[in-house]
């Protein structure tokens, strides 16, 4: 009788919450099963949205290359160690497929299943008590709930489910995860949030790691027009200070069009989850949107939906490809048909 699971996958944004469903799938057929997750400390309040996860364990692998020769980084690990060894799991499913995942799984204890070596990028046979083949081209989605169906005997569910629901917004001040404000710290949770549109807004994901996948900002500045005329807010949420400075390029001069400060991936969860719907490009952003249940469109211009696009029936749709950018009639056309 299966009783604990340790999901493996640890990042980035997108990767995790296409992990979802399968805490959705396994508590579907066992119920009385504990799910704990191992992921990366920085996407730790995307797990735990999952009210099928019991246990988030945490590790920074990123950091842990870069001072690998610390004290700290090895205190880190033994922690780590230490929380993941309370009991033997049942099953440990590395669903990323990747030598640090692998090898970080490695600390629990348990039957450790992963891909086999024509399914995964990385060759980790030899890491893995059990693999398996899950086929390339279907979508990440899809490959994720395979792998643990196969890994723990059971047939998969008929319908997808993110499992997750948007926090409150703005959130209790216990729940804000957005840094404070370093000039203004003494500002409360009301106050910090006081940039929020008074009537509905949409909102615009306009960011993301490479620059091919970048929309125009001509285009959003279009979009945002089209919207505004319909009477909706803009929100354009940013995580570095590069897109920072995207952000306020493209709502420069633009009143109903706000730029908020940096939020936490818990409390934009909640902006998300107030939003009419949401337009973004490949971005991890873009799916967390969608996972909770908002209408989203996904705008491609360098990668192919059909492996790592919007998979939310019902309340999303992708637009454009590899090579082939959406116009702004492609991008309103998409919204017709999940508003």
């Amino acid at each position: 009788m299966l009783r604990r699971i340790l999901l493996v996958k640890t990042s980035s944004l997108g990767d995790v919450v296409h992990n979802l469903p399968v805490v959705s799938d396994i508590v579907r057929v066992f119920p009385e099963v504990e799910v704990d997750w191992l992921v990366e400390r920085g996407f730790s309040a995307i797990p735990r949205l999952h009210p099928g996860v019991q246990r988030v364990h945490t590790c920074q692998l990123r950091g842990w290359r870069r001072r690998l020769f610390r004290r700290q980084t090895w205190d880190e690990i033994g922690a780590l160690r230490e929380s993941l060894g309370d009991a033997p799991y049942d099953a440990v499913i590395d669903s990323q497929g990747l030598l640090k995942s692998a090898v970080v799984g490695r600390l629990a204890q348990g039957v450790r299943h992963g891909l086999d070596w024509r399914s995964s990028r990385e060759p980790l046979r030899w890491l893995y008590d059990q693999v398996h083949a899950v086929p390339w081209g279907r979508h990440a989605v899809v490959r994720n709930r395979e792998l643990a169906a196969k890994a723990l005997g059971y047939a998969l569910p008929p319908t997808l489910d993110y499992g997750i629901r948007a926090p409150a917004f703005p959130p209790a001040p216990e729940d804000d995860d957005s840094p404070v404000d370093a000039e203004r710290p003494w500002l409360g949770v009301g106050e910090r949030h006081g940039w929020l549109p008074t009537g509905p807004f949409a909102v615009l994901l306009h960011a993301t790691s490479a620059d091919t996948k970048l929309w125009p900002e001509h285009q959003w500045k279009k979009l945002i027009a089209q919207l505004i005329g319909e009477g909706l807010g803009v929100v354009l949420p940013w995580g570095s200070p590069t897109e920072a400075e995207r952000a306020k390029s493209i709502a420069a001069g633009i009143r109903a069009a706000v730029v908020p400060p940096r939020l936490g991936l818990r409390t934009l969860a909640g902006l998300l989850g107030q939003a009419e719907f949401c337009v973004g490009v490949d971005t991890g952003l873009t799916h967390f949107a969608a996972a909770l249940g908002r209408p989203t469109v996904g705008v491609y211009v360098a990668t192919n939906p059909e492996a790592t696009g919007v998979l939310a029936p019902g309340n999303g749709v992708n637009v454009g490809g590899i090579g082939s950018p959406p116009s702004l009639v492609d991008v309103l056309n998409a919204l017709k048909r999940v508003r």
